[in-house]
Parts: C-alpha cells; structure tokens; sequence
C-alpha cells in the first residue's frame, strides 16, 4: 500500500511538475516550489513526453502508453492552478480583440501623406507637438514648434493632460495663429492625440502621426524639448507654472539667433511671416 502511494506521488509530482513548465516557470524554480531534486526532474524531461489520448489513435499508441497518465496532469495542472494567486492557469486578456476601444476617435494619416513642403521646409506653418512630462506622470506642458522658422510655443495643461485637455488647449493656442501659418501639425501615435479629428474640425489643421519607434521623424521638436528641459527639469512639479511663466520661457528661444535662421530669431522669422 505504501508503495503504491509513493508511485502515485511521483507521478502526480512529475505532473506538476511539467504544468508548472509549460506555465512558464524555469527548470529549477519548479523543482524548488514542488521540494523534487533537481536532478531527477532532468531524466523526466529526457523521458518521452506523456501524450494526450485524444491525440494519438488506439492502433498507434505505443507500448506502455498510459492513458490515465493525462488525466493525472490535468487533475495536477488543477492543484497548480491553486497555488497561484489569480487561480488561473492562463492569462484573461481584460478585452476581447474585437472589443478593444480604437487608440483614436478618427482614423489616423500617416506622416507619409504629408505635404512634401513639409519635410524640406520650404512653406511656414507646419508644426511639430510633443509634451513634456513632469513629476510622477502627473501633470505635463505641451510644446509646438514650427519647422520652418523654429519657432515655439507652450501649452498649458493645468488640469492634468488626458486627451480632451490636449485637445482644449491646442485649439486655444493655435487660434491665435491667422490661417497661413497653420498648415499641418506632426505627432507620434500616443493616446493623448485621441480627439485629433475635432482639433481639425476647429482649426482646419491636419494632423499627421509618425511611425511607430520614429522619433526622428520630429526631430526639431526633440531638440526642443531637450532645451526646454533646462527650465522644466525632469522629476518635478510642472503643476507649479502658470500660463505666463510658459509664455516667458517660450519667449527665450524665440529670441536666440539661430545660424540655420541666417542669424535671425524665430521671433524675427515669425513676425516676417504674419506681416506677409
């Protein structure tokens, strides 16, 4: 009797064993959580697999098959199951694929449609947006800048920076602009960006998104975000500027020449600009 519990052991352990493999704990991991020796649990794997009965026919099952073997891994696949915290075996995707919410209202436009006069620069009023993130993901300051003549603008996001919120202040800030210099405005795929079809709709600015992992692909707003962060350091409180502390601090790069400007201010350019 008592060698037959011992039998019946070792193969419910050997069961186990293999369910907690194929749930993705290492070799040794599950031979530590069942108390096996780590070396007998190495001529289990070098041991043909156990077979499911369904799957092998009555003329092809091997000698010494037995079938009771899977259902002794199922039960112990069960008893795994309730070691674990969850008590599943797999995970539960909290959606369905078909139930999934699309990352934006409208479909997106891929950079890759955008005006050609966009990339070389050659016509003002296309623009490239991004936020900064401050302290704890908490609360972040939204920034544009135009290609053609470098200039910035900050947007101000006190209550917090979810979709409607970005929505909200581009189209505040971007309606000050007369029609010629908004032309397009570039940004990459994040959420934030969800209710770009409505910032269209108010402002008659396209929206065109980058590829996945490109931020090259706005790279003079990168640029510019690396410059702002000397007055917005990461890791603090951006809750603490107010909306003419942001206009202050735009207003140092817009009056630094820049060499690719022929030693002009983007202020200069941008005056320039509206005046024609």
């Amino acid at each position: 009797m008592v060698q037959g519990w011992r039998r019946w052991k070792l193969v419910a352990e050997r069961a186990a064993y293999f369910g907690l493999v194929e749930l993705g704990v290492a070799f040794r991991e599950a031979a530590r959580r069942l108390g096996v020796d780590y070396r007998l649990t190495k001529r289990w794997r070098a041991a043909p697999p156990v077979v499911e009965p369904a799957s092998v026919p009555r003329n092809q099952q091997p000698d010494g098959y037995r079938p009771h073997a899977a259902h002794q891994l199922a039960a112990a696949r069960r008893e795994v199951a309730t070691w674990l915290r969850t008590g599943r075996v797999q995970c539960r995707p909290h959606h369905r694929p078909g139930e999934r919410r699309p990352r934006m209202a409208t479909p997106m436009v891929m950079i890759g449609e955008r005006p050609a006069e966009a990339t070389d620069r050659a016509v003002p009023g296309h623009w490239e947006g991004d936020l900064i993130i401050g302290k704890n993901h908490q609360f972040a300051i939204g920034t544009l800048v135009q290609r053609a003549t470098r200039f910035v603008m900050l947007l101000h996001l006190p209550d917090g920076y979810s979709p409607a919120a970005v929505r909200d202040a581009l189209v505040t800030k971007i309606q000050i602009l007369p029609e010629q210099p908004r032309r397009s405005l570039t940004w990459d795929q994040g959420s934030k960006m969800h209710f770009h079809g409505q910032f269209t709709d108010a402002t008659q600015m396209p929206v065109y998104f980058c590829d996945p992992h490109s931020p090259w692909q706005r790279g003079f707003n990168k640029n510019t975000n690396g410059l702002l962060r000397q007055y917005f350091p990461k890791g603090t409180d951006l809750s603490v500027h107010s909306a003419q502390h942001l206009d202050t601090v735009a207003a140092e790069p817009n009056d630094r020449p820049r060499t690719t400007l022929n030693r002009d201010t983007p202020a200069e350019q941008m005056t320039t600009l509206l005046a024609n």
